[in-house]
């Protein structure tokens, strides 16, 4: 198996179609997982629909563990979660996708091996298989259509795995190549528009000038403008004052 950062392993329980082992070593991957567990595949291992599917992550199929039963694939584990949509009457902490993410990246932390079990494609996973899982993972879909895709669900807990693993900012600006405008900049493509709107009587009536020219300048500095943003502005205002003079 790979040698590559701390993480949990994703054990397919019983999966049905090699599709969808495929599409989950691809959603694992997507994230920086590669432990992948499967437990009796239906259609038999290796599976050249899965590899397919796989598309770049075909190694993760390479190097998955392959076992008969859950137990097998959980042997050396100290904690378990089970992806299902319904609670089976079993006492146990119900957690989020991105809670139980939380939880296993400090057991992980702490040295401890961490595995999610996700169920086979027509039932989910069976209580046989719960009662072996340590918590529950839940994720709060709609009510009258419960049932999550494998690769789906694997999909959404290895995103909440990544969100936990490294600091994501919920919002940041990709400036494309250029920087932030400084202040000097903005003052001067506030002055090369004030002089030119003024040039074409802009400012009227008079008594308003100062307050039209205020404005303007608190437009000026709400907006996030970048350098290349003045640098297009000003180009605005000179082709403007070029096609008047011609005319």
């Amino acid at each position: 198996m790979s040698k590559g950062h701390p993480q949990p392993a994703f054990v397919l329980v019983r999966p049905q179609m090699g599709e969808n082992i495929g599409a989950a070593a691809r959603a694992m991957w997507n994230f920086g997982l590669d432990r992948m567990r499967i437990v009796a595949p239906r259609d038999g291992w290796p599976n050249q629909r899965a590899v397919a599917m796989a598309s770049g992550a075909g190694r993760l199929l390479d190097e998955a563990m392959l076992v008969d039963d859950t137990a097998a694939a959980l042997e050396d584990c100290h904690y378990v979660f089970a992806t299902t949509a319904r609670m089976r009457g079993m006492t146990k902490p119900v957690y989020t996708p991105e809670e139980a993410m939380r939880v296993a990246a400090k057991k992980i932390g702490a040295g401890e091996k961490v595995a999610v079990l996700f169920g086979p494609e027509r039932a989910g996973l069976e209580n046989d298989d719960i009662a072996k899982a340590n918590a529950i993972i839940n994720v709060p879909v709609n009510p009258e259509f419960a049932s999550l895709n494998l690769g789906q669900c694997v999909l959404l807990t290895a995103y909440e795995w990544q969100r936990n693993r490294i600091e994501v900012a919920p919002v940041r600006d990709e400036m494309a190549g250029t920087v932030v405008a400084e202040q000097i900049e903005i003052e001067k493509l506030a002055e090369h528009y004030e002089q030119r709107l003024g040039d074409a009587g802009f400012f009227f009536p008079v008594g308003k000038e100062e307050s039209m020219k205020l404005n303007l300048r608190n437009m000026w500095s709400r907006l996030p403008l970048t350098r290349a943003d003045v640098q297009m502005l000003h180009g605005v205002m000179r082709q403007m004052v070029r096609w008047k003079e011609r005319g």
